[in-house]
Formats: structure tokens, sequence, C-alpha cells
């Protein structure tokens, strides 16, 4: 996947199966839509977008400007990068630089709607040791020496990202375990850590990326490397279909709780889902963990996309609430993308580091509208259309 992949996952334990599109189109004519199989670019004016706040805009440009370092070469946003580093930072400069350089396009589902699901994403902080304790005795693997990694388009194209994984038994490649497997039984793979709990496992998979705390006060940056290749599985669903919680109540404070409660179920909990991550140890900064596109993340200011509707890179117009209710108006930047993040109208917000951003990114399950900010002259972004379902 990519350097980081702190998007995996996320808090999305039970919202998974609702997401995932593709689609296809060409770019063009103003005021016409341009219409994919299930997502449609709808093209808007400025003055219809909702109003945002002079800090909002300072920071959200500030945050998608941080990555044209990764996309000075990029055949859409190279120009427009380029024109953007001389932008002062001033409200009046910003506004005036996104009006001469980009046009609207508000984002809509299949079925015509302009709402869509907002979650929120967190990166972690959980107590460990750099080795095995008593009390700290729960492995955060590395990647298996024994995992063998395909890279389908190299043989077959129209399958560009996909990959295989798996073991060889023989000279035959077998599915690599489960996770249920390599919690029971481990993995030939490099330990990096220990947690002391293992729902702090699931919950940093789920993430792609945390903290561990050690005893001697610093901090261990970890972040995705790979995963086993089974498909996510969210726990909270599994909670649902036994009847432990009910839909509306999952979030991961909730999981949480249920698995302080039942701590003889925590191993059936886990093997519900077959995904497994594989973790790498990254470098200690104080700037954010690095998404998709290998930039430091900002809090309240990065997203994660589904890279097959919004490409990386991307400046978009986010209008949403916070859990409390409150309003949340702010220009984003798409830096990340996660295995649970798919759909027409979809973001995952990056709350920051630690308890209070994982309080916000636990309880964030709302409905907002996204606009994409595009530049002028370039074509919308082609997607796969999607095979008939019948």
């Amino acid at each position: 996947m990519n350097p980081s992949f702190l998007s995996w996952r996320r808090h999305l334990f039970w919202t998974f199966p609702a997401l995932a599109l593709l689609a296809g189109c060409n770019g063009g004519d103003s005021g016409k839509p341009q219409t994919h199989a299930l997502a449609t670019y709808n093209s808007a004016t400025w003055e219809s977008l909702p109003s945002v706040a002079d800090n909002d805009l300072l920071a959200g440009f500030g945050s998608w400007r941080s990555a044209c370092t990764r996309l000075k070469a990029d055949p859409v946003w190279g120009a427009t990068c380029a024109a953007a580093a001389t932008v002062p930072q001033t409200p009046q400069a910003i506004r005036r630089f996104l009006k001469e350089h980009l046009e609207v396009h508000g984002l809509r589902s299949g079925n015509g709607s302009s709402s869509g699901l907002i979650t929120g994403y967190y990166e972690p902080v959980y107590p460990g040791s750099l080795t095995q304790t008593p009390v700290a005795n729960v492995p955060v693997y590395g990647v298996p020496d024994d995992m063998i990694i395909v890279a389908l388009d190299s043989l077959y194209p129209e399958l560009k990202g996909k990959r295989l994984r798996g073991r060889l038994e023989g000279r035959v490649l077998k599915p690599y375990d489960d996770a249920a497997t390599i919690e029971t039984k481990g993995v030939k793979a490099p330990v990096i850590a220990w947690l002391t709990d293992p729902m702090d496992l699931q919950f940093l998979q789920i993430q792609g990326s945390g903290r561990i705390q050690l005893d001697d006060g610093r901090q261990l940056r970890i972040g995705y490397a790979d995963q086993n290749g089974h498909p996510y599985r969210p726990i909270g669903r599994w909670l649902v279909e036994q009847g432990e919680l009910k839909k509306e109540d999952v979030t991961m404070g909730t999981i949480a709780a249920w698995a302080k409660a039942h701590p003889t179920r925590i191993p059936e909990l886990l093997g519900s889902n077959p995904s497994y991550v594989f973790f790498n140890r990254n470098p200690d900064s104080n700037e954010g963990p690095r998404g998709s596109l290998n930039v430091p993340l900002t809090s309240g200011y990065s997203v994660a996309v589904d890279r097959k509707v919004i490409p990386l890179g991307s400046l978009l117009w986010l209008s949403t609430t916070r859990p409390d209710g409150s309003n949340l108006v702010r220009p984003v930047a798409a830096q990340d993308t996660g295995g649970a993040i798919t759909g027409e109208v979809r973001a995952d917000l990056f709350w920051g580091t630690g308890d209070a951003a994982g309080q916000l990114a636990g309880d964030m399950k709302q409905q907002g509208q996204i606009w994409m900010l595009w530049p002028k002259g370039m074509a919308l972004p082609k997607v796969p259309d999607v095979p008939d379902s019948k």
C-alpha cells in the first residue's frame, strides 16, 4: 500500500459494509454534471459554498500546501502547487488564489444524494515495553519473514494496486494465516514492542499507526507496514450480531468497556476480524503521523478518502458537524486512505494524537457534504466502471 497507511482501519467498527465504489468519466464541460458509475462531480459556484472562518481557511490551505513537495511532478496538481508556493498566508490572498486557479465540484452519490458519512480517526498512545514483561506481553509484530507479496498488476494491469499475500508450502502459495491463527500460534516476524492489553493492539491495527509509551518516558512511533491479506471485518459488527451492543451504540469506548467486562471472550471478539496488520518503527518526531501521501497529517485538516473518487493531494471543502452537533466547515487536504474508507461522499477526519483526539474520533459518525476544488482546465478523475451486480 503506502509508507505508513495510517488509515487501514479507523474506528469504523460498524460502518464498513456500506462502503465500496468505482466509476468512470472525463471532465470538462462547465455547468454540466460529470457522471461516474456511482459518483457524480456536480459543477458549482464559489458563492454556493458554505462560509468558512479565516482561521480555518488558513489552516486548511496550509495543510494542503504542505503536501506540495510530493506533488511537484503531478500532472494535475504540479502547476497549481508551484503557483501556491508564493501565496501570502492571508485570508484575502488565499481566497483570491483559490478562485483564480480552482473550480468547484460537489460530490454526489449514485442515488443523487449530496450527503455522506464523515468519520474521524487519530493517533493513539498505549503503554508498552521494548522487552517482554509479565505485564507487557502482547507482541506488536513487524512484517513476517515468510510472507510473500505478489503485485498482481505486474501481470494484469487492470488489477492496479491489488496484491496477493501468502506463504509457500512446497511449491504452492497458500493464503497467509488469519488473525485468530496468528494470535494463537504466533508468527515468524520481528517483535517491535510489547503492549499490555490485546484490545490496545486491535485498536492500534484499526487506526493503522500510533505511539507506545515506554517506562522511561520515551514514545515509540510505529506505523502500518503491511497486512495479512484477509478482509477487514469490524469487531463492532460482531458485537451487534451477538446481541451484545446495539448498532447505534457502537463506539471505541463501548467496545473497550465490553472487553473489560468480558475478558474471557476477548479472543472470540478479536478472532471475528480475520485481518491482521504488521507494523514498522517510524522515526521519532513531533510532527503528525504520515498518511498515504507520505506527508505529516495536520490535526483537524487532513482527511482520508476513497482515492477512486478523490485523488490524493486534492483540496476539499468539507461541511459537517462535530459529535456535539456544532458546525464544522473548512478546507481539508486529501492526504490519506483507508481500507474502510470507501464511498462517493466519504471522508475520515484526522483529529490528532492522544485521548482527547481519540474521544472525538471515536464519537464521530456524522453526515456531511464534500466539494472538490479542482485545477481549472484539468479533466476530472477517471475511475473504473462498476461491474454489473446482477
